[in-house]
């Protein structure tokens, strides 16, 4: 239950002033909520901020007023010019003057009577808007305020603007939110003393009002103390909900596991090359973690191409020593495969029962390896979603190892733990994620990082190339090619649709092969799963030479004689995903090549992204680089904007906040776990305020 106090702050938008069920559609759309076909409430229209703001506080005269400039007048009335009767295309033109001159306020489609109240002759009226000057004379169009002098104090001097949706007007947005502000409840204090006195911050009520009443642009800036203060209460809330995750899933009781290492003496023997330092340092990590009797829940996060499924396997060989079993879980069917067919011979080797499973197995084949996992006859099992299906139980599932999983969100790592008792938890991504989105996103693991990339790999030459050049790349490709290379060759996303994607890698398509003369193959994600794998396997086994590819499928299989990467119209793709696509090449002992074609002029930041490319393989300085040009955009996923799951804080800005939080996170879950004490009843509705309240549910549950 919701504590009472909050309701002001959960009442429906509909119930604020001027806001009607057709509205309420409408705001739907503006400020989203927590149910998608839901209405929001009046605390998703409070974190709706003014994102810029007018400054009407100049008041320069009207004949000192600049072009374009927004100015606020002292006017006195004159006369009213009215349009011919009816002929609707001349203005109504208000002719006003001041001790520097005369200026005509202008109105298209006017109410007569309306303005014939608003505007008096012979009286004082303030008037704000644009200036505009016609010939040499000035002119304000539609001034968007005129008030009498008594109500001069009602003028906003400076005034917020919001982000808007069609179908909503300036005014009644400012009344909802007037009204939501006056029903703002006194909530106690969930921030540290000390914490508020270092920042000089006021009240969380206090803030929200300055937030939305900016009195200075420096009121706006991310780091203005109202905003800051939010922006910090936020990020609280998303780590203490991870931080009591991370306690509620360590006193689920976890169980020790320790190997023999037999298994894993077998896999490393059978191994063609030694494990990288950080490799061996990840490994270390997680056999500490295995050996302890609470669950493990760690991250493993490597650059492309640096070892993460060889300690994966090695991790499940313990766990498997230890007498349970371990699955291995990827997005795709075509990553599973590619698992499965890396995994199968050192599996072999070692003496470790495989399987596989995906929603495409017969059913007699699915019969038998739900029948294994039950029985305990295959220690590890590989696939997609379907093993967590319903029906597919396991005798002993100690770990499972989630691969490139990028919105498997807390929620969903506690929920994997079902399959089996005290089941161990290791998450793997492949991209190089900066410190700051590492808390935002997993916050609650503990993290492993692989910075390097096994021995005998070699630098990828990276060039950008205009494509005023394609003639001469095509030509290069065919040469290689004849000489027994492989290419990838990535189209660009044309726009927000699949189908123009699609016809501009089937053009590609059709042009490659006329001058290939054959050998392409053709990936794209309208094809179905199964022609898509026919397609792939072709590339791996050398039946064609070429592989043309959107990037909305996952062309990260693995085909080490691979070594030519083109990606056109390299500059609408952003830095991690470029770097992704050249880690699909470079995975051999071979020299490799990845080849950036552009459409010129470049932009400043589209120029950045090349040079940034060109300079450096080490993907994690490519994220930080990433999140440094495009702000904290979703650098895990495709959304190129706007920090994931943040309303108020912007980790461009507030990445020291967010580290701050973290700490503040984990004393207070040291101190007080079931948040029992005068604060951790204020931190209760902390969370509830920011959405985090599965969290509450979590103590609940205890």
């Amino acid at each position: 239950m919701r504590p009472p106090v909050l309701n002001p702050l959960f009442r429906p938008v509909s119930s604020l002033a001027g806001i009607g069920p057709k509205l309420a559609v409408t705001l739907r759309k503006l400020l989203g909520g927590p149910d998608p076909d839901g209405e929001p409430r009046a605390i998703d229209l409070l974190f709706h901020l003014p994102v810029a703001v007018i400054d009407r506080s100049r008041q320069p005269g009207i004949a000192l007023s600049p072009e374009g400039a927004i100015v606020t007048l002292k006017v006195r009335i004159d006369r009213h010019q009215k349009p011919p009767r009816g002929n609707r295309r001349i203005p109504y033109r208000v002719f006003v003057h001041d001790d520097t001159g005369e200026l005509a306020l202008t109105f298209f489609h006017a109410n007569e009577p309306w303005l014939e109240r608003m505007l008096p002759i012979g009286e004082t009226r303030y008037v704000s808007g644009r200036m505009e000057w016609f010939n040499g004379r000035p002119s304000m169009v539609h001034p968007d305020h005129m008030v009498s002098e008594a109500d001069f104090g009602d003028l906003p001097l400076i005034e917020p603007v919001y982000p808007m949706t069609a179908g909503l007007a300036r005014k009644t947005l400012l009344k909802a939110v007037g009204d939501a502000l006056d029903g703002l409840p006194d909530l106690p204090e969930w921030l540290d003393s000390s914490v508020v006195a270092e920042h000089h911050w006021t009240t969380f009520g206090a803030a929200l009002r300055a937030a939305h009443h900016p009195t200075a642009v420096a009121d706006i800036e991310p780091h203005s103390p109202a905003l800051a203060r939010l922006a910090y209460d936020e990020l609280l809330a998303s780590q203490l909900a991870l931080a009591l995750m991370r306690a509620h899933q360590r006193r689920s009781a976890g169980k020790a596991r320790k190997g023999d290492g037999g298994l894993r003496a077998k896999i490393l023997d059978a191994l063609p090359f030694t494990l990288t330092g950080s490799q061996q340092t990840a490994l270390a990590e997680i056999d500490a973690d295995l050996a302890q009797p609470e669950r493990m829940l760690r991250l493993l996060q490597g650059d492309v191409g640096s070892g993460k499924t060889v300690v994966a396997l090695l991790s499940a060989a313990t766990t498997i020593e230890a007498g349970a079993q371990a699955a291995i879980m990827a997005p795709t069917e075509l990553l599973v495969r590619q698992h499965a067919r890396t995994i199968a011979p050192l599996a072999e080797v070692a003496g470790i029962r495989l399987a596989v499973l995906t929603g495409r197995e017969r059913a007699r084949d699915r019969a038998e390896v739900v029948a294994g996992l039950a029985d305990g006859s295959i220690d590890l099992l590989v696939g997609t979603h379907a093993l967590f299906q319903s029906g597919v139980e396991f005798r002993d599932l100690g770990l499972v190892v989630v691969d490139e999983q990028h919105r498997f969100g807390v929620h969903q790592r506690l929920a994997l733990t079902a399959k089996g008792e005290a089941t161990d938890v290791l998450v793997m991504t492949a991209t190089p994620i900066p410190r700051t989105l590492v808390l935002t996103y997993y916050g609650d693991m503990d993290v492993s990082r692989l910075t390097e990339k096994p021995a005998g790999r070699r630098p990828i030459e990276t060039r950008a190339i205009p494509l005023t050049r394609l003639d001469e790349v095509v030509e290069r490709v065919r040469a290689a090619t004849v000489d027994g290379a492989k290419a990838y060759w990535v189209c660009p996303l044309v726009e927000e649709s699949e189908v123009l994607d699609v016809a501009a890698v089937e053009e590609r398509y059709a042009t490659l092969t006329a001058a290939l003369g054959g050998g392409i193959g053709l990936v794209h994600g309208r094809m179905s799963a199964a022609d898509r794998d026919v397609e792939m396997a072709k590339f791996v086994s050398g039946e064609s030479k070429v592989l043309v590819a959107t990037t909305v499928v996952e062309v990260g299989v693995d085909v080490s004689d691979a070594t030519i990467m083109v990606i056109e119209h390299a500059e609408r793709f952003g830095l991690a995903q470029l770097h992704q696509l050249r880690g699909r090449v470079g995975r051999s002992d071979r020299p490799s090549v990845c080849l950036l074609l552009y459409k010129g002029p470049l932009g400043p930041v589209a120029t950045d992204r090349l040079r940034i490319m060109r300079e450096s393989e080490d993907g994690f300085v490519i994220a930080e680089e990433d999140l440094r040009l495009r702000g904290g955009g979703e650098v895990l996923g495709t959304r190129q904007s706007g920090t994931p799951g943040f309303r108020i804080a912007d980790l461009d800005h507030h990445a020291d906040l967010m580290e701050a939080a973290r700490d503040d996170a984990r004393l207070i879950v040291d101190q007080d776990a079931n948040l029992g004490s005068e604060r951790g009843a204020a931190l209760r509705l902390l969370l509830y305020v920011f959405g985090r309240d599965d969290a509450v549910r979590l103590l609940r549950a205890g």
